[in-house]
């Protein structure tokens, strides 16, 4: 396939939506004269894609004229486009779609992409949305300050999927514990699998080397640090190997909304009237 594909298809496009040069360009964030040489053989950068796709509500493979005619489901399109992106860019593309079903939860028309929505308000602000009825619910967060997207359908048996054998009051307790919690930011924090001892945490924490030992030993239950022996001068030494687990970095999402109440919804419906927990 040529590249000057893509260009052709661009000012096609354009010229059907009656959308000019400089209009498309400052959409994008770019120049007019760079959308004139795309539309004379030149190819967008892969990073302005999803957003010229966006701008004409289409989607990538049509940009490049491939034929999405045999696509049997959406998934099978919705993959095929993600598959197409390089491997730095799925991410933002799954949060977009994730930014449109929010919008289709919520029963309206979307209303652009999520990072225009973003660019459109003070980035000094955390926006959220949330959709919650009985069938499920959402928490999002849209804003400059952290975006994810959790979605959670019913299931009939919350005390066995939630409830059932899980000592949270362990895990609550342990976490209360300041330098457990501090010696968890402080491993998220480093490179993985990077090796330490425990005068780390005595010099970073400010905690005694017996202290730091209990710590470790405490995260070790979590199956987040492991023991590594190492031969030194004809003797051995036991070094510790921090094994992350994003699941600390989730919880301290949801902890955070617990702790400061999101007040700043672009969407919300609260529609649900059964128990969370039942």
């Amino acid at each position: 396939m040529g590249t000057e594909v893509i260009g052709r298809n661009i000012a096609a496009l354009r010229k059907e939506k009656g959308v000019t040069q400089e209009q498309l360009a400052k959409y994008v964030g770019i120049s007019p004269q760079a959308v004139s040489k795309w539309e004379n053989g030149g190819v967008p950068d892969t990073e302005l894609l999803t957003k010229i796709a966006d701008y004409f509500g289409t989607s990538i493979d049509a940009l490049f004229g491939r034929d999405v005619s045999n696509y049997s489901t959406i998934e099978q399109a919705l993959v095929k486009r993600m598959m197409e992106l390089p491997r730095e860019l799925r991410f933002e593309e799954a949060m977009e779609f994730c930014w449109m079903m929010q919008q289709a939860l919520f029963g309206m028309k979307p209303i652009g992409s999520m990072s225009d929505y973003r660019n459109s308000y003070d980035k000094a602000y955390q926006r959220y949305a949330s959709v919650r009825d009985d069938a499920g619910y959402t928490l999002m967060g849209v804003g400059n300050q952290m975006s994810y997207f959790f979605l959670a359908p019913e299931t009939e048996d919350k005390d066995a999927a939630l409830l059932e054998d899980i000592d949270y009051v362990s895990l609550f307790k342990d976490l209360s514990d300041k330098a457990v919690f501090d010696a968890l930011v402080l491993l998220n924090k480093r490179e993985q699998n990077k090796a330490f001892t425990p005068n780390l945490l005595v010099k970073r924490l400010d905690i005694t080397f017996e202290k730091a030992q209990e710590v470790i030993n405490v995260i070790k239950k979590y199956g987040m640090i492991r023991t590594i022996t190492i031969e030194m001068d004809d003797s051995t030494q036991e070094v510790y190997s921090f094994l992350a687990e994003p699941s600390f970095c989730a919880m301290l999402i949801f902890a955070r909304e617990m702790i400061s109440q999101p007040n700043s919804y672009c969407f919300f419906s609260n529609g649900r009237t059964r128990p969370y927990l039942k």
